[in-house]
């Protein structure tokens, strides 16, 4: 909706549709119609650094994954991650890690097959200014069955990869403190390994889709949305891409390394975290450059930024092209997020393949053991970044201190910054609202593939009204969508 106060105008779109959880923007323009501000409220809150407080620390893998219902996996191994510290163990046996590897690589692939081509890439291909009633993957379905076939069959494999790893494809308990629960069977390897072939080719296919969408309005998709920013995620120590363990690095707008090689526990001493009065999520930021400076971008086109080189080969061969959109410099684009995302896409196809010929993964030895310890910090690449976990555990083995910054709660600056510049650039001094005008907004945090409660995708009926109104009160345009 809009209103009007001595000219100045708020408009208000809420709810904010196809991602995961629920969350509004408000825009506020002056009596000259210029954008003042522009803001992506959180609105859902989650308690679950409550939830498992004074909880034995072997449960907390399976309780916090329950955060989320696409992303589950992350916060699992995460947490298991913090957990094996806890039960003194510095390092996991190798089936343990491997199977661990496969199963987030799993998690990797299906959660970037769902957002590009269920959620993203209706915008791309059907258009920003297309119809809102097909504007969707019963659009994209019409429009190109065999594409939006193969994204299904893509989704399902990643799932089936988490099913063989984790127990179930949503919600398992495979990984345990010190190790996992299983390993993966000769059967099981077959099932998944007849397909690896085909689901790399796919995802290379997808590559080369986005590549072509970008590259004929190149203009307009690397503006859109975009600033510049800092980078932070965690890298191997040879500075490879490493999705599933690392130290943390941080680059500047020009690709100077602000900070390098933090370990877990130190995470604290580089980064702080704001509260804010009008959300519910926080707003991390690099200390030494300060709240106003310091915040920063995490997920794929962070990694790409950071890391020195990929260890497959195709990945390797697009991470060089891809960098090339940024000269010298890092990519600031924020459309440039599903090229680096469909770049880890076919990473982890890679990486499947390459984890699935391992022998390791039939072995025995599952489980580590060590002497106690009370606190923890542990992190990984999630879908959509850098995620941290830390706890504390008291002499009772119950949790007495929780607390995880999100990966999508290290982009919420960035999304607002988003926000405001595609408000700027396609609300200011308009006098009637328009679908594609909504539409817009929306797309820029889509880029950032957002999940606001750490819940499931909303894909519904969601029903959203926004009306302009004049300095008297009367309604000068309405839309509604359903």
């Amino acid at each position: 909706m809009a209103t009007t106060t001595k000219g100045a105008r708020k408009i208000v779109i809420n709810p904010v549709t196809r991602i995961e959880g629920h969350g509004k923007v408000t825009i506020h323009l002056d009596a000259k119609g210029e954008v003042e501000q522009a803001r992506l409220h959180v609105v859902e809150f989650r308690g679950f650094e409550r939830f498992v407080l004074g909880r034995l620390y072997w449960e907390v893998p399976v309780i916090i994954q329950r955060l989320c219902g696409i992303c589950p996996v992350s916060h699992l191994l995460a947490a298991a991650k913090a957990m094996d510290v806890i039960a003194g163990v510095d390092r996991i046996p190798r089936t343990a890690e491997k199977m661990r590897r496969l199963m987030h690589y799993g998690q990797m692939y299906q959660s970037h097959a769902l957002h590009f081509f269920h959620l993203a890439s209706p915008d791309l291909l059907l258009g920003i200014d297309s119809p809102p009633a097909t504007r969707n993957v019963i659009g994209l379905v019409l429009k190109n069955p065999e594409l939006a076939t193969k994204a299904v069959l893509m989704r399902k494999w990643g799932q089936e990869i988490i099913r063989a790893t984790a127990g179930k494809k949503i919600h398992g308990n495979g990984a345990i403190p010190g190790g996992i629960n299983k390993n993966l069977s000769i059967e099981e390897r077959d099932f998944l390994a007849k397909d690896a072939k085909q689901m790399l080719a796919w995802a290379v296919e997808g590559l080369e889709l986005f590549k072509g969408l970008y590259r004929k309005d190149a203009k307009t998709l690397s503006s859109f949305g975009s600033f510049e920013s800092n980078f932070v995620s965690i890298v191997r120590p040879d500075g490879c891409l490493d999705l599933y363990d690392g130290l943390l690095r941080a680059k500047d707008p020009d690709g100077k390394i602000i900070f390098d090689g933090v370990a877990p526990a130190d995470y604290a001493r580089y980064l702080g975290e704001e509260v804010r009065s009008w959300s519910y999520m926080k707003f991390p930021f690099i200390r030494s450059l300060g709240k106003e400076k310091g915040w920063y971008r995490v997920g794929p086109l962070a990694r790409l930024n950071n890391c020195d080189r990929i260890d497959t080969p195709i990945a390797e061969r697009e991470r060089q092209e891809f960098r090339t959109l940024g000269g010298k410099r890092p990519v600031h684009a924020t459309m440039a997020y599903h090229w680096a995302r469909l770049v880890e896409l076919v990473h982890a196809a890679e990486k499947i393949a390459e984890l699935l010929a391992d022998p390791d993964l039939q072995g025995t030895d599952l489980v580590a053991t060590g002497e106690r310890r009370g606190s923890t910090v542990a992190w990984l690449e999630a879908p959509r970044g850098t995620l941290f976990h830390a706890y504390e555990v008291g002499p009772d083995d119950r949790v007495t201190r929780a607390n995880l910054i999100v990966s999508t709660t290290n982009n919420n600056e960035p999304m607002n910054q988003a926000v405001l510049a595609v408000a700027r650039s396609h609300l200011a001094g308009k006098k009637e609202i328009t679908e594609g005008m909504l539409n817009a907004v929306e797309v820029a945090i889509r880029a950032y593939d957002p999940c606001l409660s750490c819940a499931t995708h909303a894909v519904g009926r969601m029903p959203l009204v926004v009306s302009l109104h004049d300095a008297a009160g009367r309604v000068v345009s309405s839309r509604t969508r359903e």
